[in-house]
């Protein structure tokens, strides 16, 4: 079975096939370019996306043969720890023009498009943030990410900037990376992320079924995300 999935599931996705009796060759990527790759021609069995609407195109298109929600994320802030000044929170680091601020690259990769939505809850102080900030991942002519690394530990810790607006599941692990502290972003300013399978041949079925399962929920909330 083929699968491409988004590259914020990379981490947990291991865990998740370990229980999984099939063998499956798994392909990860910015979901919008997966998308683009699929409308294109490229076989697969499933497309894990990171939002609903990539799937959903894919179904509209004749491409799919149905979609299924299976986990939700959240964004978080995460910045260099000995940038921060007394009292510092989420939205004030934002509002700091000292600060570099890097994102996912939108359009391409669903994060940015949260990260976007972010902006756009914050009213005028968004824009600022958005005018400001550097989408250096998840883009087509991006620097690849280096194995093992969380995409904002790499940025922040290559010099490129001093904070990355990034999905919460990463959090726990972002929070035992030494010169790294995260901020939690919070309601009604952050976006829901939802995430959706589309099936594309019946042979994916089962996966689907394993993935919306009580055990493969668990998986999910243990690694960071809602379900």
């Amino acid at each position: 079975m083929r699968v491409l999935a988004a590259g914020s599931l990379r981490i947990v996705w291991e865990q998740l096939i370990a229980h999984f009796s099939e063998p499956i060759e798994t392909h990860f990527g910015p979901a919008g370019i997966l998308q683009e790759r699929i409308l294109a021609g490229e076989e697969c069995d499933l497309f894990a996306s990171a939002n609903l609407a990539h799937p959903q195109a894919l179904l509209t298109a004749g491409r799919a043969q149905a979609v299924v929600p299976f986990a939700s994320n959240k964004l978080c802030l995460t910045v260099r720890s000995d940038v921060m000044h007394n009292g510092d929170d989420w939205r004030s680091l934002l509002n700091r023009t000292d600060l570099r601020l890097a994102t996912s690259t939108a359009g391409c990769d669903p994060s940015g498009d949260y990260t976007q939505e972010l902006f756009n809850r914050m009213g005028t102080e968004g824009n600022t943030a958005r005018q400001r900030a550097l989408a250096l991942v998840g883009g087509r002519n991006s620097a690849p990410i280096p194995t093992g690394k969380m995409a904002a530990q790499w940025v922040i810790e290559s010099g490129q900037a001093e904070m990355f607006i990034g999905y919460a599941s990463y959090a726990k692990k972002r929070r035992h990376t030494e010169g790294l502290t995260v901020f939690a972003i919070p309601e009604p300013f952050n976006p829901h992320a939802q995430y959706a399978l589309a099936i594309l041949t019946p042979k994916a079925q089962r996966l689907a079924e394993f993935l919306q399962s009580q055990k493969a929920k668990a998986i999910l909330l243990e690694a960071g995300f809602c379900v």
